[in-house]
């Protein structure tokens, strides 16, 4: 069959046509569907108020800069949730938000995720810290260990009575892993060394923390850390520092070298916006999985330091340059060198260095891991000991 020329024209001005929306709408939808007016929402459980410049201060930071990053992000969050409450917020979520997603941001929430899950199929679920997973339920932690294990070389280089103490949280394996992990950068600095706990059970407790600080340092211990949402600690630190007792303390989550300008030598801050950033873009471009993200910081998860401008108090270089220590590694080495080598370490990928490296005994006599063997995920996640130079025992449980 022939065709005129006219006819040839407009025959070749349709496919083009066609052509184009039929390409337009592939490249649309592998981006997202973002010229759609398509939205995400999602919600935000917190186990503390979001002014206790710890843990629920740092999501609610993160929650906020994925809002700046994302025109199509809607959030909404109820903070100070009791553990055996959060199912109620999360059935209110889903139920009366039509959030697209949930994070619950405490271990205490795992079990109640779980159940909100099964309930819930086409939500999609993230809980922070925990191990148990779904079709349709993440898990997600940026985490500490590798920042303790480098505020416990300076705080070994630093004591002065070999006595350090440490304000706990909950005894759950996040927990024990930072003690651990701490106990074992002062061990490898100052074997002479011992570490003290207290437990406050509380995430939020000032009051609590306040009077475990107190107490350590009335037993004699003049260096500081601890796992709780609020500045506490760092401020019973410097109390004492500007009465003339020096005590060395190292925040925690957020940048509180402001509330101990001549105690806070370091510490370990989160950014947990950039690991929002990527889950709710995962989601929005249907690449999510439930696989769990454990980000240390080669992933920029997590930072060392008071402040984010600055990893080492200045106040307290001189001294960690006056400490030398002699190391298989690198021979004798100052703690702030040593400091520094062992962040560089940790940065690359692969990680060229494990805190939890054997021989690793805990203050029981149990061998934990053997000689040249490092320590696994499973074994990091399920941590429940304290090693050797704690002094402590660990707390019963029922």
């Amino acid at each position: 069959m022939k065709f005129g020329k006219k006819t040839a024209v407009l025959a070749v001005a349709l496919i083009a046509v066609l052509s184009l929306v039929f390409f337009t709408g592939c490249s649309k939808g592998a981006k997202g569907d973002a010229a759609s007016g398509k939205e995400i929402k999602a919600g935000f459980v917190y186990v503390g108020p979001v002014g206790d410049y710890g843990f629920s201060h740092a999501h609610h930071l993160g929650k906020e800069y994925a809002e700046s990053k994302f025109p199509w992000l809607k959030t909404v969050y109820v903070e100070s949730v009791a553990e055996s409450d959060s199912l109620r917020i999360i059935d209110r979520f889903v139920q009366e938000e039509k959030c697209d997603v949930v994070f619950t941001t405490s271990f205490g929430y795992m079990d109640d995720t779980i159940t909100a899950g099964g309930k819930y199929p086409d939500t999609k679920f993230m809980h922070c810290s925990g191990f148990k997973q779904a079709p349709n339920v993440g898990t997600y932690f940026a985490d500490f260990y590798q920042m303790y294990y480098l505020n416990g070389l300076m705080a070994g280089a630093l004591t002065k009575g070999d006595k350090i103490g440490y304000v706990a949280a909950f005894p759950i394996p996040e927990v024990y892993r930072h003690i651990a992990a701490f106990s074992l950068g002062i061990k490898e600095v100052n074997p002479k060394a011992k570490v003290y706990v207290k437990w406050i059970y509380a995430w939020y407790g000032p009051d609590k923390a306040k009077e475990a600080a107190e107490a350590l340092i009335a037993e004699g211990c003049d260096t500081l850390a601890f796992t709780e949402d609020t500045p506490a600690v760092i401020e019973v630190g410097q109390e004492h520092t500007e009465k003339g007792n020096q005590i060395y303390t190292f925040s925690h989550y957020s940048p509180m070298q402001q509330y101990g300008a001549d105690s806070v030598v370091s510490g370990q801050l989160v950014d947990w916006g950039v690991m929002y950033e990527k889950i709710l873009k995962d989601i929005y471009d249907g690449t999510w999985t439930n696989e769990d993200m454990f980000w240390l910081v080669a992933e920029k998860g997590v930072a060392l330091g008071g402040t984010f401008d600055e990893k080492i108090n200045a106040k307290f270089v001189d001294d960690l340059k006056a400490e030398k220590v002699q190391t298989r590694e690198f021979g004798e080495i100052t703690v702030y060198d040593l400091v520094e080598k062992r962040l560089a370490q940790m940065e690359k990928t692969p990680v060229e260095f494990e805190p939890f490296t054997g021989p690793i005994v805990d203050n029981e006599g149990n061998v934990q891991i053997k000689e040249g063997e490092k320590a696994d995920k499973s074994h990091l996640l399920g941590i429940m000991y304290y090693p050797d130079n704690v002094a402590s025992k660990l707390p019963k449980t029922n």
